[in-house]
């Protein structure tokens, strides 16, 4: 498995796996035809906006590591009352 590849489907690096394995599934299940997954792609691109703010929000303030691992993520998404995407 290529680096990238790893990137993509490990839970620590990406906070939206869950988005874009949705995403996926649904372009199967309609043949790629991507005006019937729109949900699905605004939901990914919320997931990615949300989880971007709080990436450069950390790193302005100084915390490192700028992304936080799936344990802090998920601590975060229950502080707040769950997804907000």
């Amino acid at each position: 498995m290529s680096k990238n590849v790893r990137k993509l489907t490990d839970l620590d690096i990406n906070p939206c796996l869950e988005e874009t394995d949705d995403s996926r599934k649904c372009l199967d299940a309609n043949n790629y035809k991507k005006d019937m997954c729109s949900s699905y792609f605004i939901r990914y691109k919320n997931c990615r906006k949300f989880w971007h703010n709080i990436m450069t929000q950390r790193r302005r303030d100084g915390v490192k590591p700028n992304m936080p691992n799936a344990d802090e993520r998920q601590q975060i998404l229950q502080a707040i009352g769950g997804k907000p995407y």
